[in-house]
């Protein structure tokens, strides 16, 4: 957040009140201190300032600066630490430890991969996803950079310590701590491990000497941001190919060995799915306006699929502002640049269709057999059962069915997901592109009506979706049936005619449009009109 400049809107001294009201605030926040710790933090009487500034991609931050060191940052009404705090209260917050050369990645930008964790010996913190964490370096307890988890610990296990493992706030050395405008440039300190047995430093030593393992410890991080403010990933360049393809694959970046899709096509896919899940699972009304980079980095990245990563630079947008602006096309989103050079979503209409490829009811329900057998989501002791897994929850389930609906038989998930489609219907023609409609498609309707003069007429609609021109219809019947024909508005209906033929001419309409025409039966209503032939004498 303070990897580059920061623009200072105010600095004033804090009131009496305000002082008291911080002070209780960070009691509520980090119940770890007491009141004589929350005291120091917070004195009664030295100089403490609010300082009110924008991060350089728009974020308003309310830092506290007491004796010329910011000590905490408010954002978004959440109060955090800053390293200056940390190191006088190192257990504050739950501590991961990474390599020293991890942390210019970190002060340039960008977010802690779990592959640049070093696992102690009593194992990883317990934290939550969305817990405020501290980092530190391997051999000193005093924290560089302050963030937020990305997954729970246990899903960090689960995914073998692979993918973006914390979201990253402040660091040790970003312009926080060393502007000309906050924090007196300390050095940092050094706080002894609370391990009993002393660390094995000549083997840290070798490795830290090793040219190969420094240049794999570069490639630890992930997310920074390119002078645009793009979230970016940073990969090792060193390895072979092999080395890369295992890699790759196991970040979720290969094509799919299954799917005939390019790896940019299945990243235009995965970008859409986590955007659309994001808005529908994460972002309230209440969040807007919303930061386009804070969107990406709190709400997209999370919706991304286990042993999926998503790159926005492998799909053919390589931009997020790109992609917004066809989201913004699609009438999805609204998005507005509220400052100079930073964009924001202002609104999301919340009705929208989310509108996406036409496919025929076979591809749906093998799209979602091979989606649950993919993800082994068939139940084991009852093959005719499907588990449902977070996003067929968004999908299919009702709000009072999320906690209660853990399984569902094969054919009510296909009806379900049937009924969550919005129906559309095409209409191809020998030598023309198929027309693509939405809705339900109304088949030619074929009536009957008793005119003033007492004589029948046969009335014909709903031609025209089938591409059939009603003058041209009139015409026919007109010769073939040697009667009069008119053509006039049908009632009720916007932009159609109806042709109007003297006498029962429903046989006439059927050879015509069956045999000829070779429409399908089952579009037409109205053909058991037709006269009864005689009987004979």
């Amino acid at each position: 957040m303070f990897a580059k400049a920061f623009r200072v809107k105010s600095n004033t001294a804090i009131k009496g009140s305000d002082r008291r009201r911080l002070r209780a605030d960070v009691a509520a926040a980090f119940p770890g201190l007491g009141t004589d710790q929350v005291s120091v933090l917070v004195p009664g009487k030295e100089e403490l300032n609010t300082v009110k500034l924008y991060a350089h991609r728009g974020d308003a931050v309310t830092v506290y600066v007491s004796g010329g060191n910011p000590i905490l940052f408010e954002l978004e009404k959440n109060l955090y630490p800053t390293v200056y705090t940390l190191w006088s209260y190192p257990d504050l917050l739950p501590t991961f430890t990474t390599w020293p050369l991890v942390l210019e990645k970190l002060v340039g930008g960008a977010d802690l991969m779990l592959p640049g964790l070093v696992v102690p010996p009593a194992g990883l913190p317990q934290v939550q996803k969305g817990d405020l964490c501290a980092i530190t370096l391997v051999g000193n307890r005093a924290p560089v950079a302050v963030g937020i988890a990305a997954m729970s610990t246990a899903e960090m296990l689960t995914s073998g310590l692979k993918g973006r493992g914390f979201s990253m706030l402040h660091t040790y050395q970003d312009h926080l701590c060393f502007s000309r405008r906050s924090g007196d440039k300390s050095s940092l300190p050094s706080i002894a491990p609370l391990a009993l047995d002393p660390p094995d430093l000549e083997k840290e030593e070798s490795i830290m000497a090793d040219p190969a393992m420094q240049e794999d410890l570069r490639c630890l991080t992930l997310e920074g941001e390119d002078e645009n403010g793009e979230a970016q990933q940073q990969m090792c360049g060193r390895k072979s190919l092999s080395e890369a393809s295992e890699d790759s694959n196991s970040r979720g970046l290969n094509p799919d060995p299954t799917d005939s899709r390019t790896l940019q096509e299945q990243m235009d896919e995965l970008l859409q799915r986590c955007f659309l899940h994001a808005l529908k699972c994460q972002v309230k009304k209440a969040d807007l306006p919303l930061l386009t980079s804070t969107f990406l980095g709190n709400h997209m990245f999370s919706c991304c699929p286990k042993g999926r990563q998503l790159d926005i630079k492998k799909s053919s947008y390589r931009k997020l502002s790109k992609f917004l602006q066809q989201m913004q096309q699609e009438q999805i989103v609204q998005v507005e640049e509220l400052s100079k050079g930073v964009e924001s979503i202002v609104a999301v209409d919340w009705k929208h269709p989310r509108k996406g490829s036409i496919l025929e009811g076979g591809e749906v329900r093998t799209i979602i057999i091979n989606y649950a057998k993919k993800n082994d989501l068939v139940d084991a002791n009852n093959k005719n059962l499907v588990k449902l897994d977070p996003i067929l929850c968004d999908c299919i389930l009702e709000k009072n069915e999320q906690h209660t609906v853990m399984k569902l038989p094969w054919d009510s998930l296909l009806t379900r997901c049937f009924e969550k489609l919005q129906p559309a219907y095409q209409v191809s023609f020998p030598g023309q592109e198929p027309i693509v409609k939405k809705g339900k498609i109304c088949p030619i309707d074929i009536s009957l009506a008793q005119r003033a003069s007492n004589k029948k007429v046969t009335v014909v609609r709903n031609l025209e979706p089938y591409g059939l021109d009603p003058c041209s219809v009139a015409s026919i019947l007109q010769q073939r049936c040697q009667a009069s024909t008119t053509v006039t508005p049908a009632p009720g209906a916007k932009d159609s005619l109806q042709v109007q033929i003297q006498g029962n001419q429903v046989h006439h309409l059927s050879r015509l449009l069956l045999e000829e025409y070779r429409l399908p039966r089952k579009y037409i209503q109205g053909l058991e009109k037709a006269p009864k032939p005689a009987k004979k004498k």
